[in-house]
């Protein structure tokens, strides 16, 4: 996708709709959860990307970068992701003005850049999904190789800005057998809960060798674009540890009442991580929200109006004579 600079637009009000700029606010939280070990999850969080990587061709305007990786078979593959990746962005000479293609390459690039790193060191094989989700202007791009989920909120309503990418998902079972893989048990080759993940060169059979991501194992990110309006309140990027416990809508509902009590995306956070770990979640759990508006999400329902009504003389007459038949 070509970088359309009319994204970035100047307010007006003849461009009522367009005219719209995000007020970028964010904040996170993680845990390592009630039942597991270790700690996996890792995850990051910058409203001034172009500043914060030292890109001179920085833009006006919000442009800003927020990323989950979920680890499985240790951390090295998350850590190495949550690095690595956004590098691979900023790095790209086509960024800002070809957004999908870099971001789609970075996850290729840091991908290949991993299997090189376990070849000089096997103690690094391990795996991970990753999500990464760009705000340039008011374009919103969202890139998922995994069941990390990002979910937007428009106005109350969710809306899923990724898939998850299980064994279970009808295109992505489509596209394994098609490369020789198989569904054994709901797990891919039988050994993987995810079909799309970065790393795990080590487990035979699920890639290439030589860095060559052509078996039924791919770190090819599935995105999701949008143009964000005064309409989009917030987004939630969470690891499946939060999607185990919550539907999008569920998550958002949760979300949008905490940020109209307190209007801190921190908070909201940590509140979003707290109930989960009441509902019993079983994953390390990590969210990210972040919020497009300086206010917090209005009031979708007016209260009802208090009826006051009034009784004639002559209803008052007959309810008179009842009470009076009554005695």
């Amino acid at each position: 996708m070509t970088f359309d600079i009319s994204i970035i637009p100047q307010p007006g009000p003849e461009n009522h709709g367009v005219d719209f700029i995000p007020i970028i606010r964010s904040g996170a939280w993680a845990d390592i959860g009630n039942f597991r070990p270790q700690m996996e999850d890792v995850y990051i969080c910058s409203d001034n990307f172009m500043s914060d990587y030292g890109l001179k061709n920085a833009i006006d305007g919000p442009n800003s970068f927020y990323g989950v990786f979920d680890g499985h078979g240790g951390k090295h593959a998350a850590d190495f992701a949550c690095y690595h990746l956004p590098k691979f962005i900023a790095d790209d000479e086509g960024f800002p003005m070809e957004v999908e293609r870099v971001v789609a390459s970075a996850f290729l690039q840091t991908d290949s850049a991993f299997a090189k790193a376990c070849s000089m060191d096997a103690d690094l094989a391990s795996g991970t999904t990753a999500l990464a989700a760009l705000v340039v202007g008011r374009l919103l791009v969202v890139a998922n190789a995994g069941d990390c989920r990002a979910v937007l909120c428009c106005t109350g309503n969710a809306i899923d800005m990724s898939n998850d990418h299980k064994p279970a998902c009808n295109r992505e079972r489509e596209r394994i057998e098609a490369s020789g893989g198989h569904i054994n048990d709901e797990y891919l080759n039988g050994q993987l809960s995810v079909t799309r993940a970065l790393g795990d060169w080590h487990i035979e059979g699920l890639k290439g060798g030589n860095g060559s991501d052509c078996g039924p194992l791919i770190a090819e990110p599935e995105l999701m674009t949008r143009q964000l309006t005064e309409e989009d309140e917030f987004l939630i990027i969470g690891s499946d540890g939060i999607w185990d416990v919550f539907r999008s809508q569920n998550a958002v509902d949760f979300a949008r009442r905490r940020l109209q009590e307190h209007n801190d995306p921190v908070m909201c956070s940590k509140d979003l991580v707290v109930e989960a770990l009441k509902r019993k979640s079983w994953d390390n759990l990590a969210v990210i929200v972040v919020c497009f508006q300086s206010e917090p999400p209005r009031n979708l329902f007016a209260p009802c109006p208090r009826v006051h009504g009034s009784m004639s003389v002559t209803g008052l007459g007959k309810l008179q004579s009842f009470l009076n038949d009554e005695k």
